[in-house]
């Protein structure tokens, strides 16, 4: 415990007196949430969303390849047919997505993440829809249908809820890519760094064991990123008062767990790597593809389905649906026990490989 205590202190001293990496560390999520906050104004994207509850009518589907003549024919002539009522999915500027859980897509209305929910008629033989009262986009999205359909043939209901707003959103997916970078960089090029150097030759002399070695960096980089994480995550929230429904010990095993998987995946790339060109190339490779697809910026739903699976592969994908239940749904430690359970499965994986691959020089 003295060998590993001395190099968990060596390194924390290490980061905090390089204060270009530290500042950096603190200073540039708070610069994002500022620039998306306020030039944002709090707005989503501007297309409307629809959900519906199982398949996509096909047949109401416009052709692309006619003009907008032709297509603006298609549409009168399906909205003179009240009773069909699939003028509405071919409508031009609306997103429909088809979701399969009822209980989950209300949650995403009342949260006015979906404009609208609505129910063609194929799970129950009465079409339905539901809508958020104080949604304006969802308003305006129910006009569309009443004017492409009949609205005595749907069934309306109302439900309450409040804005998740953008940077609400936004948040769970900063603090995650925050604590990506500091975990790959600050674990797979220090290690490669010290490699390059001869730090690890002349440890490599000492009584300090891997497993001492490997464990102090892992426990260093823990403790600074989980510390950085929850500094920026207050003077966020004091600067822009973000929504937090969910329990605070829920979010923080998300991130520590998360952190683990993370780390353990920098000690893998590092593990034999002796160049910072090519250890700096491979934590690139593998950081822009989780921060692109891992739902960071935007959300993937009603991406193709190879894009969704490709997804699950990265950490960081788990890590946002977690943290983003937790602090935008309240979900509990049940609910965002598959993302848990999949963060804890790679952890292990990723720490057997980085153990088994390390060599000093």
């Amino acid at each position: 415990m003295k060998k590993f205590w001395a190099v968990f202190v060596a390194r924390n001293k290490e980061f905090v007196r390089d204060r270009a990496s530290f500042g950096w560390s603190l200073f540039f999520p708070f610069l994002l949430l500022l620039g998306f906050g306020f030039m944002l104004g709090g707005d989503g994207q501007d297309v409307f969303k629809v959900a519906v509850l199982g398949t996509v009518p096909q047949e109401a589907q416009l052709d692309a390849s006619q003009s907008e003549e032709a297509q603006a024919q298609a549409i009168q002539a399906e909205a003179t047919q009240p009773e069909n009522g699939t003028g509405f999915f071919s409508t031009k500027h609306v997103q429909f997505l088809e979701v399969d859980n009822l209980e989950e897509a209300l949650v995403k209305v009342g949260q006015h993440r979906f404009d609208l929910l609505l129910d063609p008629g194929t799970t129950t033989s009465q079409p339905r829809y539901w809508i958020n009262s104080s949604s304006a986009k969802g308003y305006l999205t129910e006009r569309i249908l009443w004017g492409s359909s009949t609205p005595k043939s749907y069934l309306k209901q109302e439900i309450e809820g409040k804005e998740v707003r953008y940077i609400d959103w936004l948040m769970p997916g900063l603090l995650s890519m925050n604590m990506m970078f500091g975990a790959l960089f600050g674990i797979g090029y220090v290690m490669v760094r010290y490699r390059k150097m001869g730090v690890l030759r002349r440890l490599k002399a000492t009584p300090l064991s891997a497993f001492q070695f490997l464990s102090a960096q892992v426990a260093s980089r823990l403790v600074l990123i989980i510390a950085t994480t929850t500094i920026v995550y207050v003077g966020s929230n004091l600067l822009l008062d973000f929504q937090m429904l969910g329990s605070y010990m829920n979010l923080a095993l998300v991130f520590i767990l998360g952190t683990m998987c993370v780390i353990s995946l920098g000690l893998v790339l590092a593990a034999r790597t002796a160049s910072e060109e090519l250890a700096g190339g491979l934590l690139n490779l593998i950081s822009f593809p989780m921060m692109l697809m891992s739902g960071v910026w935007f959300s993937i739903d009603g991406a193709p389905g190879w894009v969704v699976n490709v997804a699950k592969i990265f950490p960081l994908t788990h890590v946002n649906n977690a943290a983003r239940a937790v602090m935008t749904d309240g979900a509990s430690l049940m609910a965002i026990a598959p993302q848990l359970g999949a963060l804890s499965v790679m952890t292990l994986v990723f720490l057997t490989l980085g153990a088994a691959l390390f060599r000093w020089e």
